[in-house]
């Protein structure tokens, strides 16, 4: 029997390294209602780009972005596992990073992976087709996308969560002007009953209806918070500088995780558990050098 087009697609995004892949429609993503009402509580924290009038129209029906969208690919590609990962540390005292941050800047990995995606797309069709990718960095809803994709559920701890790798990887889409068949949806809800996650936060982050409160979560606080942190917070960071990883380390589904993940992602030296010490020292020109095309 002959390969279809879009058996050709997700083989090629396998070879290209990305351990999910499925299709989509660009209908409205399910649970923009419940976004909306997560940026009417302020939710959001400090993060106003969220709120954009434009990026909100957009969110709500990927057709704005790409008008001649026919199809969303999503694609999902691993990243260490904390808990079974090498994790090379610097002198102690030691702070920590999560881990999607311990190699190369996803920001940087998979831009690259994506175009050669979409140059075998219009090679194989043979001519261009109107196109449209993001790695987080566009106003859209992934995870919704990336359930209704079947590439896995979204858990009481706010991540999209796989069966057979957990919750370690980076999600991105690719929006394509050709219309190729649609995944079924991931229906099912595998949580069940556990909360291990939402008792795991130190500062109540995870809320219980499945949403997250960023103006409490250590990887906001630790990244997107420009301001300083306050005060009833800062002992519930223990040792988290850059990110954290706590409610994904809990949760029973990620014993599944690869250990390594994709290669670009491998850790640094010193990264995963860095010198407390020798961080302050640097100059920020010395920083720069040493976190070159890292997330931090």
């Amino acid at each position: 029997m002959a390969t279809s087009l879009k058996e050709e697609i997700l083989a090629e995004a396998h070879r290209l390294g990305f351990a999910l892949a499925g299709v989509t429609t660009p209908d409205p993503p399910p649970h923009i209602t419940t976004f909306e009402r997560w940026l009417e509580a302020n939710r959001h924290g400090d993060m106003a780009y969220l709120a954009e009038a434009r990026a909100r129209a957009r969110r709500a029906d990927p057709r704005r972005i790409l008008p001649e969208c026919r199809s969303i690919l999503v694609l999902a590609i691993s990243y260490p596992n904390p808990l079974t990962a090498p994790q090379p540390q610097g002198q102690p005292p030691h702070g920590r990073v999560a881990a999607y941050a311990w190699g190369e800047d996803y920001h940087l990995v998979l831009p690259e992976r994506l175009k050669s995606l979409v140059a075998f797309i219009e090679h194989r069709i043979g001519h261009p087709v109107p196109n449209r990718w993001y790695t987080d960095t566009g106003p859209i809803l992934e995870r919704d996308l990336a359930q209704r994709a079947g590439l896995g559920w979204i858990g009481k701890n706010t991540c999209l969560i796989h069966p057979r790798i957990g919750s370690y990887f980076f999600l991105a889409e690719v929006l394509l002007g050709i219309e190729l068949e649609p995944d079924p949806p991931f229906h099912a809800d595998r949580c069940g009953r556990c909360t291990r996650c939402i008792e795991a936060c130190p500062t109540q982050a995870i809320l219980p209806d499945r949403t997250l409160d960023a103006r409490r979560c250590i990887s906001y606080l630790t990244i997107e918070r420009k301001t300083e942190i306050p005060t009833d917070l800062r002992s519930l960071l223990g040792e988290w500088v850059f990110g954290c990883d706590i409610c994904q380390m809990v949760c029973p589904w990620n014993r599944f995780a690869p250990p390594q993940g994709d290669a670009a992602f491998a850790p640094r030296p010193g990264v995963p558990r860095p010198s407390l010490i020798e961080e302050l020292a640097l100059t920020p020109e010395s920083f720069n050098r040493k976190f070159r095309h890292s997330p931090l």
